[in-house]
């Protein structure tokens, strides 16, 4: 890579300026893995100092049925398929139980989009976990399923979500985002909502005072042009609202999935990707090192180009071991600890809204 650009984009870095699309598609290309990772941790170090997050959390995926028939998903099963399953509420709370005794700050809810379920449904399940675990942060349905509720029950999104946090949601995950291009889109998930109204309801949240997350899901039929696009479009809604706490980029994981005949992300692509997203969003606090998707692994690695959090303990997780992944369902405080400390980083534990857990080992 150019020296003289590469010096350019450093002075930017360390001034606290923005990358833009071309610089950021440039670098993207041409810089060097270990280029790419310092610059990164320039911008993580000037953001978050040594600091490296993690939460303990349970996932509960209440139904795998979905109307979508995403050729990246191996998870979801269509209405009336013999493996179809969908948890009753007692289900879910029963599921939510010991969330407390497990010593867990948040309940992660997540599942498909079904149009038969009505919107009482989830409004019930948010109000009756909130009720049994009023210190539990319940961050629940990504903006793809808040889309499909609203439209299955003839309701704006805002209506749906004013509902649902009057219920006692906390946030909403950074899901179902995949990759914003339309001609992607129209190859891997055709029938799900457009990346357009993926950020429209992100905005509606932020504007109700609801904060999200938010993901990309890398590594299948993208061009790098349309990963810089999609961080760029999530830059200027985080200038709009100010509402995205995480960035989470997630590799595809193509076992059992339409697209099984492409192969894994190396890597190296995880790491520039890490980087990459570090650098494009300056005004997104967190980066997220999904261990669950990565390996625990990679992700202590990404520690160091531009990471600041690995997620959680998880308990249990359904969605990416559906597609074939070999990691561990869930993770020990003491293994996530140990891993934080190894890179070289602080460990903190956090609930939802990244406030330090006190009293935490």
């Amino acid at each position: 890579m150019d020296a003289a650009f590469l010096r350019a984009i450093e002075a930017k870095v360390e001034a606290g300026g923005r990358i833009g699309r071309d610089e950021g598609l440039r670098l993207y290309r041409e810089a060097d893995l270990h280029d790419l990772g310092r610059l990164a941790g320039i911008a993580r170090s000037r953001r978050g100092g040594d600091a490296a997050w993690y939460i303990v959390n349970r996932h509960i995926n209440y139904t795998n049925v979905c109307t979508n028939g995403c050729r990246f998903c191996a998870f979801s099963r269509a209405p009336g398929s013999p493996d179809a399953s969908t948890m009753t509420l007692d289900e879910v709370i029963e599921k939510a139980r010991s969330v407390e005794a497990d010593g867990a700050t948040e309940l992660h809810i997540v599942g498909g989009c079904d149009p038969g379920l009505p919107l009482d449904y989830y409004v019930s399940m948010i109000a009756e976990l909130r009720r049994r675990h009023p210190r539990v942060c319940l961050q629940a349905f990504t903006a793809v399923e808040i889309a499909s509720m609203a439209d299955a029950a003839g309701l704006s999104d805002g209506d749906v979500l004013r509902r649902l946090k009057d219920a006692g949601l906390t946030a909403l995950p950074g899901g179902g985002a995949e990759i914003f291009s339309p001609r992607v889109r129209g190859l891997v998930c055709p029938r799900k909502h457009s990346g357009k109204r993926w950020l429209a309801v992100s905005r509606e949240a932020h504007l109700l005072g609801i904060p999200t997350n938010a993901t990309m899901l890398y590594g299948h039929v993208e061009t790098l042009e349309e990963r810089i696009d999609h961080l760029a479009r999530l830059r200027e809604l985080q200038d709009d609202t100010g509402g995205f706490l995480c960035f989470i980029p997630l590799p595809f994981h193509p076992g059992n999935t339409g697209l099984d005949h492409l192969k894994r992300t190396s890597a190296v692509d995880d790491l520039k990707t890490i980087a990459m997203a570090r650098l494009m969003l300056d005004n997104i606090p967190h980066v997220k090192a999904f261990w669950i998707m990565l390996g625990a692994k990679l992700a202590q690695v990404s520690l160091a180009w531009g990471a600041d959090d690995l997620d959680g303990t998880v308990l249990e997780e359904r969605i990416t071991h559906s597609a074939g992944a070999a990691t561990p369902q869930r993770m020990t405080v003491d293994e996530i600890r140990r891993l934080i400390v190894e890179a070289g980083r602080t460990p903190v534990e956090r609930d939802t809204l990244y406030r330090p857990v006190c009293g935490a080992a």
